[in-house]
């Protein structure tokens, strides 16, 4: 896609998707991280709907720890690979106690290394926590990038990679979450609304539903 395209790209999807944050409920930069992490594999719905119950009382990595790993599966038992979750939860908790004095880290690479915390994690806790102009590449991201060619990659890494290369500076804080929400809402992955699209004619996808 050519440097003009991009931009009008960008453009025209800031007119309708006007301020792009992330659809999880928190309370802090913790809670943020906490939620990201259960996020995996799951919607933000629910997530948000079990969550809602345990943010108020519980919302520090002191609060997690104390709670151990078997009152965490509990709290958070409907959330699918509830068990991993609750011990990356209670681990991570652990170690930004014993390594940052309890506080969320500002950089990519002390958040990839908590337990787990992966790249798309990290990425979106420094984008949304810290207005930090980092790309999050989740499914949503992965199929719009390729569809559009904008960002062509077999993997989301490569994707990621290749974004950072052609998203223009004044879109890159908010293009992770715009690219987000319209491929959740719009560019779907198995009935797209090709024809509410306003983005279509830069699109590169040959299996359009434009009846």
């Amino acid at each position: 896609m050519k440097s003009g395209e991009i931009n009008s790209l960008f453009k025209n999807l800031s007119k309708v998707i006007k301020n792009p944050r992330s659809d999880l409920k928190y309370k802090n930069k913790f809670t943020l991280l906490v939620s990201v992490v259960l996020s995996a594999q799951c919607t933000d719905v629910n997530v948000n709907n079990v969550t809602k119950n345990i943010y108020p009382k519980y919302n520090k990595p002191e609060h997690f720890v104390k709670l151990g790993r078997k009152k965490i599966e509990k709290l958070i038992k409907s959330i699918g690979l509830f068990r991993n979750k609750a011990k990356s939860v209670y681990l991570l908790s652990k170690q930004l106690i014993e390594k940052h004095n309890g506080q969320v880290p500002k950089n990519f690479d002390d958040l990839y290394a908590l337990p787990g915390v992966g790249k798309k994690t990290a990425s979106v806790v420094l984008n949304e926590g810290f207005g930090l102009p980092t790309i999050a590449v989740d499914t949503h991201v992965f199929r719009v990038s390729n569809r559009t060619g904008l960002a062509y990659g077999k993997n989301p890494d490569k994707v990621q990679e290749n974004l950072y290369k052609v998203v223009p500076k004044k879109y890159l804080k908010k293009a992770g979450h715009t690219l987000l929400l319209h491929g959740r809402y719009t560019c779907k992955a198995r009935t797209p609304s090709c024809k509410t699209c306003v983005i279509i004619k830069y699109c590169k996808y040959n299996n359009k539903e434009l009846r």
